[in-house]
């Protein structure tokens, strides 16, 4: 083996030299398709390429300028600005003019860390063709890339790897003697230990094959890498796509009645790292948005288990946002509320500010009473069952808006059929 390479990083080390050598990304790499159909060209294009860490962005930059004998500028957003956009105009004209004219590729890693104005600067010479300009980000490019930049590009969204995809990259650290002998269940639990992340699993690997080396062990065990790794972490970002797409699907899965892919996507952000607190507020969000009036409990258990959580903490508390979302998964559904008050908001906003009618405003004083204040307001508890039939409640010359719709589930059953009874008695009562 080359000694040289011997000490490069293992993540270095296999790294691909071709688009064959390439694992996962196939629905983008394979025969046939997009991306690799663009290698085959010979013709590069301006491209994003979105997708979690360690799923390859970065590789597949880099091949493209050797497929296409490209000049490789690679900026990190994280740490250039606008000085490192001009060295690279200026190195991409260089190769352009010189002797033996070289095509250059831009690489900006995680693009979406640079400002308006910083990706602006890319336009002209995108435009001009002087570059050809690859970023790569793992947030959603329609928010964090602008429109012109995101309009002279093809967005590729990469995958995380498959368990079998990242067992071929353990096979390939054994193929190159970078691992001692390790178990089956050992591979297994640093599979599901690296969560699709290439960069994770080969990290982890470098540091058991030293650590293994320092112990004098020779053959690694499932037993040990607990040991030595601790308590398996899941990758999580808690600020990013995947925590939005994540509470995104247990609300879904709560709105769709379907307990264990709730209790699925909640545990998965506990999991992750998730605020309970936030899951907390978010599960009453849930109880007030799509179950509402169909089954006032649902709010109740809600709060009762944000308080719950408040009182006992992780991860006894956990328990009762468990048992929240199961509840809530199959209590019956309406959303009849919320859209009643969405509709309530935007007709306010549109409308004019309507006077309050005379004989509903308060009159605490002897001038209001001269001015009519409360004058023929009828107290509806002294009304035959309660209820004024025939008196208006709107400010005048306002239709009834019927924002409020009870669906025919749970108990907004009754509240509708309520509803129409009351109904009956005004229109039979007539205005008053």
């Amino acid at each position: 083996m080359n000694p040289v390479a011997a000490h490069q990083p293992l993540a270095e080390r296999l790294r691909p030299h071709s688009l064959g050598e390439v694992i996962g990304q196939q629905h983008v790499l394979g025969p046939g398709m997009p991306l690799r159909l663009a290698f085959e060209s010979g013709r590069p294009h301006s491209c994003i390429l979105w997708g979690p860490p360690g799923v390859g962005k970065t590789t597949i930059a880099r091949l493209m300028a050797q497929a296409f004998d490209a000049q490789f500028i690679s900026i990190s957003a994280v740490l250039g600005g606008v000085k490192d956009i001009r060295d690279a105009v200026q190195l991409a004209e260089g190769a352009a003019s010189g002797l033996m004219p070289q095509r250059t590729i831009v690489f900006v890693d995680e693009v979406h860390r640079f400002n308006k104005s910083q990706q602006d600067a890319f336009l002209p010479h995108v435009e001009s063709g002087l570059f050809t300009f690859v970023g790569a980000t793992t947030e959603n490019p329609s928010f964090e890339v602008n429109s012109a930049l995101l309009s002279r590009a093809v967005v590729y969204v990469l995958q995380p790897l498959a368990p079998d995809d990242l067992k071929q990259i353990v096979a390939k650290a054994q193929a190159l003697q970078a691992l001692p002998a390790i178990e089956n269940e050992a591979v297994e639990r640093l599979v599901a230990y690296a969560d699709g992340d290439a960069r994770r699993l080969l990290n982890t690997l470098e540091t058991l094959a030293i650590t293994a080396a320092q112990a004098g062990i020779a053959r690694i065990e499932d037993a040990w890498v607990v040991r030595v790794l601790g308590e398996r972490m899941r990758r999580y970002d808690k600020g990013g796509e995947q925590f939005y797409d994540t509470i995104s699907a247990l609300h879904k899965s709560v709105r769709g009645s379907d307990p264990d892919a709730a209790l699925y996507w909640l545990v998965r952000m506990l999991d992750g790292g998730a605020d309970p607190r936030y899951m907390a507020r978010r599960i009453v969000r849930m109880a007030w948005e799509d179950i509402g009036l169909a089954d006032p409990r649902a709010m109740q258990l809600a709060n009762e288990a944000a308080q719950t959580y408040e009182r006992l903490g992780s991860p006894e508390g956990e328990l009762a946002l468990a048992q929240a979302v199961l509840y809530l998964a199959v209590a019956p559904k309406s959303n009849a509320g919320y859209m009643a008050y969405n509709k309530a908001r935007a007709f306010v906003k549109q409308d004019g500010t309507r006077p309050v009618p005379l004989h509903l405003r308060n009159a605490p004083t002897q001038l209001m009473k001269q001015l009519d204040y409360g004058k023929g307001y009828r107290y509806a508890h002294d009304e035959e069952g309660g209820f004024a039939a025939g008196e208006s409640y709107l400010p005048e010359g306002m239709d009834a808006p019927c924002f409020y719709a009870p669906v025919p589930r749970g108990l907004e059953i009754k509240i509708g059929q309520k509803l129409e009874e009351l109904r009956a008695r005004n229109a039979a009562a007539g205005p008053k």
